[in-house]
């Protein structure tokens, strides 16, 4: 740690006394993000940028920002310093993700001087909510393969694209966006993308909202048309869009334990609306039962070793000890204990899941519907069959599954079913 810095022990004493003086008690959308309609979720999100900005005017925000760019220039060990005296308080969860990770962050390892001057400040003060327009309606998993375009006028140097993108969280209020999109179709599908940043709310672009089973509509669908982007909003090499893109995705998997992400060490579950496995267990009659005790055990040992290895991966990447693929280690181990943890909520409900009323809505009924939308853990922010094959290829180093795409132009490659004539 460089001499100028303030010591990290000084640090933490004076975090603790700014926020138990300024901020209050964490709130149930601090950790569900779950709102009950529109409105609410729209204030939650007046009141984050709020939160923000408080943080920014007193010099706690991006702790591990350059302060060239509005941040504080600190190390890891401050910026942990102050999520753990931040637990039990109340924080700008919506700026988490995917606005600092992977956003910001690409933005700071990625764009150029003039597009970190103009958004990082911006984003530090909470003047700027961005989202990641990533996935495509026929790409599934395999994000080089996007088909959305961008097309250069020869008249501007403008770009032009169209295209469609799905499953954006949050796109309907967000302000910015990143967007990979198809540069050249003449060259094998990982050599022809490029990196755009674009202002999503505009006439151009069509926002959707995608409502799920369980009620929430927080992802988007997107329809690009005619979409123009200057060239100064290019953030990566024409056609090199892949090289950011990994890093984009290496990001997208650190997610919360990103050193540029704000967000509370030993949350606890009793402050979320979410309950307890001994809470489901005692709804349902079953502390007593030796069975029960044993999956509450696991569901406890799930919490525990995820923590531990969340912790030891950030801090193999903070000090550049570790493969930054890693991350999906991490990735791979949440999903599982996602899917993992809500099949043990369901099996101490018993049949009490399967039908509720409003007041049991919250405690045992939950579950259900948590059953149901279990398998969301291992698809959103990456599947855990991609995470399996980035662990087998650039972690463990085993060889390549032979792929019918590799070296061939992406024109040529069958996107789908040939229609007869």
């Amino acid at each position: 740690m460089s001499d100028d810095l303030e010591p990290v022990e000084d640090f933490r004493r004076r975090a603790r006394a700014w926020i138990q003086a300024n901020l209050g008690p964490v709130q149930p959308w601090d950790l569900d993000q779950n709102c009950e309609n529109d409105a609410e979720e729209l204030k939650a999100v007046a009141r984050d940028r709020a939160l923000q900005r408080k943080l920014h005017d007193a010099g706690f925000a991006g702790l591990c920002f350059p302060k060239e760019y509005g941040g504080q220039g600190l190390t890891p060990a401050h910026h942990r310093a102050f999520c753990e005296e931040l637990a039990g308080h109340e924080f700008p969860s919506r700026f988490a993700v995917p606005t600092f990770s992977p956003c910001a962050s690409i933005i700071l390892e990625c764009g150029t001087a003039e597009q970190k001057a103009r958004h990082l400040p911006a984003i530090l003060r909470g003047d700027e909510v961005w989202s990641q327009l990533l996935s495509e309606p026929g790409g599934g998993s395999d994000v080089a393969g996007a088909t959305t375009s961008a097309v250069r006028d020869p008249a501007t140097g403008d770009w032009i694209i169209n295209g469609s993108k799905v499953w954006t969280s949050r796109a309907w209020w967000a302000d910015w966006g990143l967007i990979l999109a198809r540069t050249n179709w003449n060259v094998p599908k990982h050599q022809g993308l490029t990196v755009f940043m674009v202002p999503l709310q505009q006439p151009s672009i069509e926002i959707r909202r995608i409502e799920r089973l369980n009620g929430e509509s927080e992802a988007c669908e997107e329809f690009f048309t005619d979409v123009r982007v200057p060239d100064s909003d290019r953030m990566s090499e024409i056609d090199g869009g892949w090289t950011v893109g990994q890093r984009w995705m290496y990001h997208e998997r650190v997610g919360h334990n990103s050193p540029w992400v704000l967000r509370p060490v030993g949350l606890k579950q009793n402050e979320s609306k979410e309950p307890t496995l001994v809470a489901v267990a005692r709804r349902a009659g079953r502390l007593d039962d030796p069975a029960a005790r044993e999956l509450i055990g696991e569901g406890q040992a799930l919490k525990i070793v995820t923590h531990e290895l969340q912790r030891r991966l950030a801090s193999a990447a903070a000090s550049g000890a570790g493969n930054t693929d890693l991350s999906s280690i991490d990735r791979l181990f949440r999903g599982l204990a996602g899917v993992r943890q809500a099949t043990i909520a369901l099996e101490l409900a018993g049949g009490q899941a399967a039908a509720w009323s409003e007041e049991e809505e919250a405690d045992t009924g939950s579950q259900g519907m948590r059953y149901l939308m279990r398998q969301v853990t291992c698809i959103g922010g990456g599947t855990t069959e991609i995470a399996r094959n980035v662990i087998a290829e650039r972690v463990l180093g085993m060889p390549r599954e032979p792929s019918g795409d590799k070296g061939v132009p992406f024109r040529d490659v069958p996107r789908g079913p040939s229609r007869k004539t």
